[in-house]
């Protein structure tokens, strides 16, 4: 794990938001100023490779740059580039970083809890292994996540104060793309380097 940037901090709970951040959106502002609420340091963290998707768009440099300006003031905030994109690989990395002591906790919404929950391992019993090392802080987008109840101490719940449901990176691009407005679901601090990004 390479950072980019990195906070003066000891963490006892260690919040890690990945993605793709292919421009960060207003949600993953969102994100990143409510987790702090929950946690004592976040680390957004952006794969050089992912497993469910490719790159199109922003380099790796614009998106830890787009990440860099959106840094919350006086809060512990870090961004790091990890080799790997499942979450697994990602923990592994943190905690090699960080070492033994934080309780590491992946910020993600909905959708990606029921992708890691459900996922097929191909070993029986493999989730509960996974959160052992990890849990997971789960924002409402299109509704509540709820866990098996044998996981539910190891996924707790994040509330937003607004509606972020349909803002997400790829309607962003594809809003650019196709000459709709766009602006209104980005954040204002990227605003001139999503234009130039994307636009050219």
């Amino acid at each position: 794990m390479h950072f980019v940037r990195r906070a003066d901090a000891a963490p006892h709970r260690l919040g890690i938001l990945p993605g793709s951040f292919n421009p960060p959106t207003r949600a993953h502002h969102t994100l990143i100023q409510t987790a702090h609420k929950h946690v004592d340091e976040l680390v957004c963290v952006v794969p050089r490779v992912f497993p469910h998707k490719l790159y199109h768009g922003a380099t790796l440099e614009d998106r830890v740059e787009m990440l860099a300006a959106l840094a919350p003031p006086d809060l512990p905030y870090s961004i790091a580039v990890a080799e790997r994109g499942l979450f697994i690989d990602i923990a592994r990395e943190c905690r090699t970083a960080y070492g033994p002591e934080p309780d590491l906790i992946f910020v993600c919404g909905r959708d990606a809890a029921e992708r890691i929950i459900e996922w097929d391992y191909g070993q029986p019993g493999m989730i509960d292994r996974v959160l052992q090392e990890f849990s997971l802080l789960v924002a409402a987008r299109q509704g509540h996540y709820e866990p098996p109840s044998r996981l539910a101490a190891r996924v707790e719940r994040m509330e937003f104060d607004e509606a972020l449901d349909d803002i997400s990176s790829t309607e962003v691009r594809e809003r650019i793309r196709s000459g709709q407005p766009w602006q209104h679901l980005v954040p204002e601090p990227i605003l001139t380097k999503v234009q130039a990004v994307y636009l050219g």
